[in-house]
């Protein structure tokens, strides 16, 4: 096991485009760290650079106190997981977990009791002699696993490596990566566009927009106290409700007053999330901030409901999460109250909290 250093890396690729702009994270010994963020991010071209699959521009990445911008991937000391799976179509499971263990040239006992320890923990020792085409994609992607255990690297590497499953499938997957990676204790750092994915796995989670981090912290700290207008609406489905808060009044909302943090007469950018709405019958009393809502949509996905509605009938979309199935239909009006400390306020130019 070993950490993981990054001080202001960079990736430019011919042309002059900047990739990466600069990133430095500490991931400590032990530590599942997510990467996460949309698509041309930067994720994955950060992950290859530390996998050394791609040359890092600038700044310096070290893995267990050693500096590997100039190392082969070989020499670095760690297994990567990809999307794809990567095995070899003529080889068995057995022949592929075993395939990089004597390009090493180990001893045949070692080998045969890494492969044993690997397709007991990943449950796959009924799979050891069928062909990767004899398996179902959850089970390849187990493969693909063990492969990287076998190694006993100092850090796991996952590129997106539950893209190609389907739903199901993925949930399954992410519980079992977890539970490997908290059984192995290795360093791990993991690249996925799904915010879900990346909540449920990660101890820490780093979010990358256009090249840069736009805040780092562990998944309650990123949702309850986003710190930017980006990651609040990346983190959370339906993401945060957003309103642009100007000087004057906004038709629909009411009971705002005056914001902590938030000078007056600035423009803001008013902050609520989809499960932090209620709705109530009546008038607003003294000290509520109420919004007043023309349903447009209702989504019911089984335990819950998402109403969707336009602030004052023509303003922006607001979603607002309803317990149980929802009778509400596209035209009514629909009140909800704010919940006590649930609002967020960010820089109207910016796009930094404020509060």
């Amino acid at each position: 096991m070993a950490a993981i250093e990054l001080r202001d890396v960079r990736k430019v690729y011919p042309g002059g485009v900047e990739a990466v702009k600069g990133v430095s994270l500490d991931i400590a010994d032990g530590e599942f760290l997510v990467l996460v963020g949309p698509s041309g991010c930067g994720k994955s071209t950060l992950l290859r650079m530390v996998a050394g699959l791609e040359t890092i521009s600038a700044g310096m990445a070290s893995i267990g106190g050693r500096v590997v911008n100039t190392l082969e991937p070989a020499d670095r000391d760690i297994a990567m997981v990809f999307q794809n799976y990567a095995l070899y179509p003529h080889m068995s499971v057995r022949q592929n977990l075993q395939y990089g263990l004597k390009n090493r040239k180990m001893e045949k006992a070692e080998i045969a009791r890494r492969v044993a320890e690997a397709a007991e923990i990943l449950q796959i020792a009924p799979f050891l002699d069928r062909k990767p085409r004899q398996l179902s994609g959850g089970q390849r992607q187990r493969v693909a696993m063990g492969r990287a255990i076998v190694r006993e690297p100092s850090a796991f590497l996952f590129d997106e490596p539950l893209s190609n499953l389907d739903a199901k499938l993925r949930v399954q997957m992410r519980g079992e990566i977890r539970r490997l990676q908290r059984t192995l204790g290795t360093t791990s750092l993991y690249v996925t566009h799904d915010q879900l994915e990346a909540m449920t796995l990660a101890d820490r989670l780093v979010v990358l927009n256009g090249g840069l981090v736009e805040q780092v912290g562990t998944p309650m700290e990123l949702y309850e106290r986003p710190a930017s207008v980006f990651v609040a609406s990346f983190i959370g489905s339906p993401s945060m409700n957003l309103i642009g808060i100007g000087s004057g009044a906004i038709e629909g909302l009411t009971g705002l007053g005056t914001m902590p943090g938030v000078p007056a007469g600035r423009p803001f950018t008013l902050g609520v999330r989809p499960e932090h709405l209620d709705v109530t019958e009546g008038e607003s009393t003294a000290g509520e901030v109420t919004l007043l809502l023309t349903v447009t949509n209702v989504e019911v996905v089984g335990a819950e409901s998402f109403v969707y509605g336009r602030l004052g009938g023509t303003g922006p979309d607001v979603a607002v999460r309803v317990s149980g199935y929802s009778r509400l239909e596209p035209g009514v009006t629909l009140r909800a109250r704010a919940r006590p400390g649930a609002l967020h306020a960010f820089d109207a130019s910016t796009g930094r909290r404020l509060t």
